[in-house]
């Protein structure tokens, strides 16, 4: 299990073997270089530890421990869990301000405790049986399963698979702020933190000048804590304002120059170099960059051996390749992840508030709209405008969801053969029910922050930057910030067509004009152009009918009318069809084989203009 995640900790390794406990981690040495191996254990080794992630309130916490009696015996900030756990008990993660995957042994009590950050930052995955319980960072450490076709109906609903499900029918996700406790043969799942929107009634009505003063005050502590390391910092630079705040901040609390990356396209609307040299020159960040083309037969297959569950957003290529780039220069990057999520940085946040008074509107608008021609340009204005017809009408969830939704419920059908009784928009509408009393967008920004930031942006960023042994942190994603943006009222947040109110205002004097008044920035790809030209052969050997037909999924003829469709320009289907090519390449890789570890991959130069 630990040979198959070496790319997660290939500067050591440690196990820990006591009658019916076993634990193993693999170290990426970031903080405590010589001390800092794992496991980890108390004063009288009755408790041992194993994490994945950082811990920023560690020297807080560790010194706090020291004065009620507690003994250390490295410098790191692992050692904190054994002793907060002597002390606090399951509570111990409550206490917690980082990102982790964590799993204690406690052999006095048999107990085993495993749990994960309050965000979902880091991934940990489990299996339980009458066998005992098996758990991991990946899939790939554990035994493979059958397919659960009801992870597969989310797949085609959302391009990623929400938890707790996987992509296996036997093994699960341990959702974002849980502890599981494994005692006595059984196990029992219990929930430490639920970050949500303020209620109505408690929402930040101070001044706005405050307001702004606060924001940015609490985002500089933040990004100071995150460049706590022993090793060089870098911050991955999309030239759009999370990221160009985030450099900004950086650059401001260090004293050497802050490392920066970028990736670009030879596609006019999606380049995006210009405006990251823009903040790089302000700052004089020591700044690389590289532009992408398509090599299909390279970088897919490469996507598809890092992911370890099917998974379909296209920006994980590039985040892929800035992440391989960074890795020659820097342990650890900083990257804007959740700064959308809690200051309504999405399109579909206006249409949200637009639909509430358009609604009936756009049904009547729908025939002309559809009419449009398509377009190849990133976010263009008929594909906006075609979803948001298509959806304006419906409840604010519904309307919510099929603002992003890849496959519909009869598309599926018609693409697998199968239909049944999942709903998975199920899993939004738990979420959705757990606010209520909170205002309409803070409510549809939670279920975007508890769902497709957990299970699509971070699963990307995690393994995108892990493929390549490099730390991804994510400083949005701490309580200094979203305390704050929880408890905002909706006008700090969207207001007419404007997004990200207060966040542009807090960091207008950090960073250039032009990012600050610009359109939303991302690692997002041309994807639509490369299917219709240097990808479509591509295309269509990977998804031919005898591979289809051997993997028994999707049906050949309904695939092949998706593409004839998509390259002839009757409609953008290229989010669908990548989600086909990534289940199908995934398929090859982790189920018709056994996957092992994961190998140095070599595909910078064939992303190179």
């Amino acid at each position: 299990m630990s040979g198959k995640l070496v790319h997660r900790g290939p500067d050591s390794d440690g196990a820990f073997v006591e009658g019916p406990a076993a634990l193993a981690a693999r170290r990426l040495a970031i903080i405590d270089l010589q001390t800092g191996d794992q496991p980890i254990a108390n004063e009288n080794e009755t408790i041992h530890v194993v994490q994945n992630g950082e811990l920023y309130n560690y020297r807080e916490l560790r010194a706090e421990l020291e004065r009620a009696g507690h003994r250390f015996r490295t410098h790191g900030d692992t050692e904190v869990l054994v002793h907060l756990y002597e002390q606090d008990g399951l509570a111990f993660a409550r206490r917690l301000r980082g990102m982790f995957a964590v799993a204690l042994w406690d052999s006095t009590l048999r107990r085993l405790v495993i749990a994960r950050d309050r965000y979902g930052i880091k991934p940990l995955y489990y299996r339980a049986s009458a066998a005992g319980l098996e758990f991991a960072s990946e899939l790939r450490a554990l035994p493979r399963g059958e397919i659960d076709l009801d992870a597969l109906e989310s797949f085609l609903a959302f391009n990623s698979i929400p938890a707790p499900l996987t992509i296996f029918r036997d093994v699960r996700k341990l959702p974002p702020g849980h502890v599981l406790v494994w005692e006595g043969g059984e196990a029992r799942l219990e929930r430490y933190a639920r970050p949500a929107p303020a209620p109505e009634g408690e929402l930040r009505e101070d001044d706005e000048a405050e307001l702004i003063e606060e924001l940015r005050g609490r985002l500089r502590d933040s990004v100071r804590a995150h460049l706590v390391a022993d090793v060089p910092v870098g911050v991955l630079l999309s030239g759009g304002i999370d990221s160009a705040a985030l450099t900004a901040l950086a650059a401001q609390e260090t004293a050497e120059p802050v490392r920066t990356f970028s990736i670009g396209f030879q596609e006019r609307s999606f380049d995006e170099l210009s405006d990251a040299r823009l903040v790089a020159e302000r700052y004089g960040t020591q700044h690389r960059e590289l532009v992408l083309r398509p090599d299909a037969a390279l970088l897919l297959p490469a996507l598809a051996d890092a992911f370890d569950e099917p998974f379909a957003d296209s920006s994980a290529l590039p985040t892929y390749l800035v992440s391989q780039l960074a890795a020659q220069d820097v342990k650890v990057a900083l990257s804007g992840e959740g700064g959308d999520e809690l200051f309504g940085g999405y399109y579909t946040y206006v249409a949200d508030l637009l639909a509430e008074r358009t609604g009936g509107l756009a049904r009547l608008a729908r025939p002309l709209v559809e009419r449009l021609p398509t377009s190849t340009a990133r976010a263009s204005f008929d594909y906006k405008a075609k979803r948001f017809v298509r959806g304006a009408h419906l409840p604010p969830l519904e309307r919510h969801h099929a603002w992003k939704e890849i496959f519909s419920r009869d598309a599926r059908a018609e693409l697998t053969g199968r239909s049944n009784g999942f709903d998975p928009v199920d899993v939004y509408r738990a979420r959705f029910a757990e606010t209520e009393g909170a205002d309409l967008l803070a409510r549809l920004q939670d279920v975007d922050l508890g769902i497709y930031l957990v299970d699509d942006l971070l699963v990307k960023t995690d393994r995108a930057s892990m493929a390549h042994s490099l730390e991804a942190r994510v400083p949005f994603l701490d309580p200094a910030v979203t305390n704050l943006a929880l408890a905002l009222p909706t006008r700090h947040r969207v207001h007419g067509l404007r997004k990200k109110v207060l966040l542009r205002k807090a960091v207008a004097p950090l960073v250039p004009e032009r990012i600050v008044k610009g359109k939303k920035r991302g690692f997002s790809i041309p994807a639509a152009a490369w299917l219709r030209g240097e990808l479509e052969p591509f295309a269509r050997q990977t998804l031919s009918a005898d591979t289809l037909r051997r993997q028994g999924f999707f049906r050949p003829e309904a695939v092949a009318a998706l593409i004839d469709r998509h390259v002839a320009g009757k409609e953008d289907l290229s989010r669908q069809l990548w989600g086909l090519l990534a289940f199908t390449l995934w398929h090859e890789r982790h189920v018709e084989r056994e996957p092992g570890a994961l190998g140095e991959p070599r595909v910078l130069e064939s992303a190179l203009s």
